[in-house]
């Protein structure tokens, strides 16, 4: 387990600091910034706007931005946020944790729908419930996360039953420590289920496909043979064995989970790293959009570490060191 730890975590840094060089150049050789976009401001000076890219940098080739970043960066300061006037450490912690929170709440979701409808519909063996759920899975896969998202949008605004954006009331401050759990789950179920929408139906299919690949192996035909319950058999033997394709799943799955949490965050408006970028790009806020970028890139790193971890403790047979 720790060779796999160590392994990874040796071979994140010199991947952050490609995903780092790619951003920087990328922000940076795009045409205009932040003060190109304040220099057509009839009420600032072109000397003010100088003095300002000097100050931060801005008038220095692209290699020497980013020596300086990268010295910066090792330290834990990833720059000024010009359009918040504000450290980008900061806002990118705060909105890194409600991203982490929309794509775990949307996971749980889509696990507690895959899992027993997965293990039910291998149970029953039923033609027309199979029918039932490949057309469901084929509609799910079918409509993209965006129209899901804005179909959601649309639920809240026209029936009010949920709010629209954010992830606490105007009132929040007010309230008790309870209520303000549940105003953040009333806050958070539009959000989670549109990710959960996406990424149930990935999930359902492979477990399905385990479990009925599993059904048919010796040793559960045997334990069949001795009078063992199906129910016992699906849960104690056959789902044991479906889970690892389940999890190596997961950690293929993790970018396509930040994507749409992404998405979701611009539609719904949910404070996360996804509509913080979308912002800063919009604005033109370089620091903060290669903050967002390289964070993106840290979790998608870590949820692959994750499923190798919980790989490695579902079988072990991983953590077996091999001889060769």
């Amino acid at each position: 387990m720790w060779r796999i730890v160590i392994r990874r975590l040796l071979a994140l840094a010199p991947l952050l600091l490609a995903v780092a060089l790619g951003a920087f150049l990328l922000v940076r050789l795009a045409p205009g910034d932040f003060l190109s976009e304040l220099s057509l401001n009839p009420q600032v000076s072109p000397e003010t706007v100088a003095a300002m890219r000097e100050r931060y940098g801005l008038d220095l080739p692209w290699y020497e931005q980013f020596g300086r970043w990268l010295s910066r960066a090792v330290r834990g300061d990833l720059g000024y946020s010009l359009a918040c006037h504000c450290a980008v450490a900061g806002q990118i912690a705060v909105h890194v944790f409600q991203t982490t929170v929309l794509a775990a709440a949307g996971l749980g979701l889509a696990l507690a729908a895959a899992l027993p409808l997965g293990v039910w519909s291998v149970w029953k063996r039923s033609r027309m419930l199979d029918r039932a759920i490949t057309a469901g899975v084929s509609i799910l896969l079918a409509w993209p996360t965006f129209l899901w998202a804005l179909g959601a949008l649309l639920l809240a605004a026209g029936t009010g039953w949920f709010p629209i954006g954010g992830i606490s009331s105007i009132e929040n401050e007010k309230y008790s420590t309870a209520e303000k759990f549940i105003d953040l789950l009333h806050h958070l179920a539009l959000p989670a289920a549109v990710v959960a929408l996406k990424q149930a139906p990935h999930y359902l299919q492979t477990l399905r496909a385990g479990l009925a690949e599993a059904m048919v192996e010796d040793h559960i035909r045997a334990a069949r043979a001795r009078g063992v319950a199906e129910s016992r058999l699906l849960v104690r033997h056959a789902l044991r064995n479906a889970i690892n394709p389940l999890l190596t799943m997961f950690g293929q799955g993790v970018g396509a989970l930040l994507s749409g949490t992404f998405i979701v965050e611009t539609v719904l408006s949910w404070p996360g790293i996804g509509s913080l970028a979308v912002g800063s790009l919009l604005a033109r806020d370089l620091d903060m959009l290669v903050a967002c970028l390289l964070y993106a890139a840290i979790l998608l790193a870590m949820g692959n570490l994750l499923a190798d971890l919980m790989l490695a403790a579902a079988d072990p047979r991983i953590r077996r060191p091999q001889r060769g």
